[in-house]
């Protein structure tokens, strides 16, 4: 019997869908997983297994084939556990459902309940695209996935839960999203107006936020550099829905996105290391990755003790300070992040006082 799941990747900051093809043959049992996929998708195999059984469900003892089309895609991550649970039991005819215009998206723990997902927001505003009427994600996934409109959005607890939902025994009512979302801390943690003295420094601050002007400080230390640099983004214009929506999806793709605050409605402020890499700093890695510049979009990088940075570090900002974006290069090919970021970089003075 054969089986197809859509799910979806993310290539960059977009979505790529993902067609799970399940194909469960005679033969002397197996479960093989082709389709470029990572050593984390490889691991699946017992996830799924291990999953599928201790939900109830019994599973096949024969030959199981999953390919993850298109091929040329990378497959990682384990967000893909979900979709191939759901096709063994669609090929297996355990349950009948009609999933041509769903979405799964999930990682299966060995009893079956789904653990959270990166990088859902993408995925689901690809389901929109794509004409897909539903999406199944983990229950804690579901508030960020809801923030995509036009989309029914299904929080999962556990696998058994979905195969109950599918036999018809206990039906998932769509997630509702609340009237208000929960609003996330400030991002520095400083109110300027709990800032006392340096009027001066604070004017200029305020010039900066104004016109949106990158800013050095030059002082002794102690001088509240840090503490002024930190209240910055207090100052700074509320974010708009397309602006926080923006800033939400680096932080989803990045997997730093706080499960209580699913969209982040305050302006980030990141203060990197001075031994940060460039990898860390614009992005990279063998799949790329967003770095603290593109974590800043719409908000503040803050450079510390300035002159302690690599100068091939700081070479690497020029690009994205004039464009507000920053491409990154592999043999795979190349992806684009945001990076429309204030640059405020603090330091003391050179010895001799100048």
């Amino acid at each position: 019997m054969l089986a197809k799941v859509l799910s979806g990747a993310v290539v960059g900051l977009e979505g790529e869908l993902i067609e799970v093809e399940v194909d469960i043959a005679s033969g002397l049992p197996a479960f093989n997983i082709v389709g470029l996929p990572d050593a984390a998708v490889q691991e699946a195999r017992e996830r799924v297994r291990a999953a599928v059984r201790n939900s109830g469900c019994p599973f096949p003892a024969r030959r199981i084939t999953v390919n993850l089309a298109p091929a040329d895609i990378r497959k990682e991550g384990p967000s893909y556990d979900l979709p191939m649970a759901v096709g063994i039991t669609l090929a297996s005819e355990q349950a009948v459902a009609d999933v041509s215009q769903a979405l799964f998206l999930g990682e299966l723990s060995l009893d079956g309940r789904l653990r959270s997902t990166h990088g859902v927001l993408p995925m689901v505003s690809l389901a929109r695209e794509r004409g897909l009427r539903q999406v199944y994600v983990p229950a804690a996934d579901a508030a960020e996935a809801a923030l995509v409109d036009g989309v029914e959005i299904y929080g999962l607890e556990s696998f058994s839960a979905l195969v109950a939902h599918f036999r018809g025994e206990a039906p998932i009512a769509p997630y509702v999203r609340g009237a208000q979302m929960p609003a996330a801390p400030a991002a520095g943690g400083t109110d300027f107006a709990d800032v006392r003295g340096q009027e001066h420094v604070k004017r200029a601050l305020e010039v900066a936020a104004a016109g949106g002007h990158n800013l050095l400080m030059v002082g002794p230390a102690g001088a509240g550099k840090t503490l002024l640099a930190r209240a910055l983004p207090s100052v700074l214009p509320s974010m708009s829905t397309e602006e926080a929506l923006a800033v939400t999806r680096v932080f989803s793709v990045a997997g730093l996105l706080p499960r209580d605050t699913p969209l982040i409605t305050q302006r980030p402020f990141r203060a990197p290391h001075h031994t940060i890499s460039q990898a860390g700093l614009v992005g990279g890695g063998r799949q790329p990755r967003p770095g603290e510049i593109s974590l800043a979009h719409r908000g503040v990088l803050f450079l510390d003790e300035l002159p302690e940075f690599g100068q091939q570090t700081l070479e690497v900002l020029r690009q994205p300070l004039e464009d507000h974006q920053v491409t990154i290069s592999r043999a795979q090919g190349s992806v684009t992040f945001p990076a429309n970021f204030m640059l405020v970089a603090a330091m003391n003075p050179c010895r001799g006082g100048d």
